[in-house]
């Protein structure tokens, strides 16, 4: 594994409007569908949209098992790609995952994105019998879990591999069916703490910014402002560029998931409403790359402002937000 970070070191990054802008992604999260047929009627749409993925989470408590979730809409759609958004490691062990993993880009024909978490929802491990430790240790348990897969579904995996942590342990072991894709399905790793993060630039293909999660296993839904977003992407500069992942190595793309999507000429009222709606402050949520207030035009300038400032690319909307979504789409999608 790369070898951790002091988060804590100065940054020498160069400004981010130095960095290389990738070209946008979108991307909607289904939780939940009544028969296979809306399931299928929803990829459908997404793909002909314009949509570029289409993932599915990792609850009990709610939404679909993701795996054969994802292979229903990889078996009814052609371009579109599928992926866990996301795995939890905890409940998960990842030599399982990898099989899954494996399989699901095989039969995708190689459309995979595979994302994983340390898990942060208390209750549902509670409910389901779980230890819930402490995220230190959650966290130590995701970048052994990593380092599994990556063992599993890169070029090693195809003759016996193994692996001794404290978490996990594999001894000569091959895996089949191989993925399709070079070195296995791009891994997403999301969070809105700086550990979790440090991690994910370190060894994540793509990084995913969300609320921080909080000791009580909630959220914390005053981290999507936009300064806290400023400070997450600045720790994630930062501890790629200390892992040696320069420009010229590949960065890491980088994901935001967009909770609100309101097209509107007046943006401090339709912020008032959301706000006495669910709880935000006004002035959070009217700064916040997670929720876009405004004009079509507005709000694909604010996205294009996010890739400058902050090198996000990739967006991730509900489902329920797909069609208000995809008029950005058109107009930003691949440029």
């Amino acid at each position: 594994m790369t070898p951790a970070v002091d988060p804590t070191a100065p940054s020498s990054l160069a400004p981010r409007s130095l960095l290389p802008a990738p070209p946008f992604r979108f991307g909607i999260q289904v939780r939940g569908a009544e028969s296979a047929g809306e399931l299928v009627a929803t990829a459908r749409r997404a793909e002909t949209l314009g949509f570029d993925v289409l993932t599915v989470p990792d609850h009990f408590p709610f939404g679909l098992a993701p795996f054969p979730a994802l292979a229903t809409v990889a078996a009814a759609t052609e371009r579109l790609r599928v992926g866990t958004f996301v795995a939890a490691n905890d409940f998960r062990h990842p030599v399982v995952l990898a099989k899954e993993a494996a399989t699901l880009d095989l039969l995708s024909g190689g459309r995979l994105e595979l994302g994983v978490g340390a898990g942060w929802m208390r209750s549902e491990y509670e409910a389901a019998g779980f230890p819930f430790d402490r995220p230190g240790v959650r966290i130590a348990r995701l970048a052994e879990g990593i380092a599994v897969l990556r063992l599993l579904l890169g070029a090693e995996g195809e003759g016996p591999v193994s692996f001794a942590g404290e978490h996990f342990r594999v001894t000569d072991l091959a895996l089949q069916p191989r993925p399709v894709q070079t070195g296995g399905p791009p891994i997403l790793v999301g969070g809105g703490g700086r550990r979790v993060l440090t991690l994910a630039a370190q060894v994540a293909d793509i990084v995913g910014f969300s609320p921080r999660a909080l000791a009580d296993g909630s959220l914390d839904p005053t981290s999507t402002s936009e300064e806290a977003t400023a400070e997450k992407a600045a720790w994630v500069d930062e501890a790629a560029r200390g892992a040696g992942r320069v420009p010229e190595r590949g960065l890491p793309e980088r994901n935001l998931y967009v909770y609100g999507v309101t097209e509107t000429d007046d943006q401090e009222a339709s912020a008032a409403a959301m706000s006495a709606e669910g709880g935000i402050p006004a002035e959070v949520l009217l700064g916040s790359p997670h929720f876009l207030f405004g004009t079509i035009e507005e709000m694909v300038t604010e996205l294009e402002a996010a890739r400058t400032q902050l090198g996000i690319s990739y967006v991730t909307v509900p489902s329920d937000l797909m069609e208000a979504t995809a008029p950005i789409v058109e107009r930003l999608r691949g440029r």
